[in-house]
């Protein structure tokens, strides 16, 4: 049986494009279509499918978002949800559109809503797995699939804040998407972040220490510089909620059994350490 349009997908056709012609989307039989005649599915899970052509490959399996489920739910990271819900909700209205660019399981893009009672947010992310969190996340929350890579299937600014939380990203996309007042929230790893498990696990990905200055370089020509804030401290974590942590990141594509096997490879403390910036179109 088709799927319906979902009540959360319903408010932003207002705003969604056809990303194939860049026509306005409509709802007909469990899609989304375009009068050219394009069309997207709306998957049983809530979110649509908007990817055409060859699907982008970066986006979470499905071990790394059951990890990803379960690891956030421990609130090892609800620190950094206050950060980016605080940086978000100071430049969202009552009734204001969020975009949360590589939403993955929609954790951040549910805090922020949850700060702001009358606004409404979109999720875009490649993994279809992490999507079926997404499209649950919250009940002002639609999901659908994209890669951040292409040019966005949305009109010009439309967004109040867009968010970008450990995701790569697509600075022209996310200056022509948001209004002049909005803002993009950018959140990304420190270099002190999971160094404890850095020193133990070999094939973790380091973090690069240029990372900071390439970010600024990519993000000046279309962002203004603003003040940035370290949120750093450490969890407690038990065997399970480590290799869970480290399951949800890129690096669960570099390790082996043999890398995690044994007690004393596995910290019991980590240093969770990011930065997080409120940057200003220009």
């Amino acid at each position: 049986m088709p799927a319906l349009l979902p009540a959360a997908l319903e408010p932003f056709l207002d705003l969604l494009r056809c990303p194939t012609c860049r026509a306005h989307l409509h709802p007909g039989h469990g899609a989304l279509r375009c009068p050219a005649g394009h069309t997207f599915d709306i998957a049983r899970h809530g979110y649509v499918s908007l990817l055409t052509g060859a699907r982008a490959t970066s986006g979470d399996d499905a071990a790394m978002a059951r990890a990803r489920d379960r690891f956030l739910l421990t609130g090892s990271y609800a620190p950094i949800r206050r950060a980016v819900a605080h940086l978000a909700a100071e430049a969202v209205p009552d009734r204001g559109t969020v975009v949360d660019v590589g939403c993955g399981t929609g954790y951040y893009l549910a805090g922020v809503l949850d700060q702001v009672p009358g606004a409404r947010g979109l999720g875009l992310d490649t993994s279809a797995r992490a999507l079926r969190s997404s499209a649950r996340a919250h009940r002002r929350a639609a999901a659908a699939s994209w890669d951040v890579f292409r040019p966005f299937p949305l009109a010009d600014r439309v967004a109040d804040v867009v968010l970008d939380v450990f995701a790569p990203r697509n600075p022209a996309e996310f200056h022509r998407v948001l209004r002049p007042t909005g803002r993009l929230v950018v959140v990304r790893p420190a270099g002190r972040h999971l160094a404890e498990l850095r020193g133990r696990v070999p094939a973790m990905v380091a973090i690069d220490p240029a990372k900071e200055q390439r970010l600024h370089r990519a993000l000046d020509p279309f962002f203004e510089a603003a003040p940035t804030q370290r949120v750093e401290y450490t969890v407690s974590l038990d065997r399970q909620e480590v290799l869970d942590m480290v399951g949800m990141t890129p690096s669960a594509r570099h390790l082996s059994r043999a890398d995690l096997d044994g007690d004393s490879r596995l910290p019991g403390q980590v240093t969770v350490s990011v930065l997080a910036t409120a940057y200003r179109p220009r």
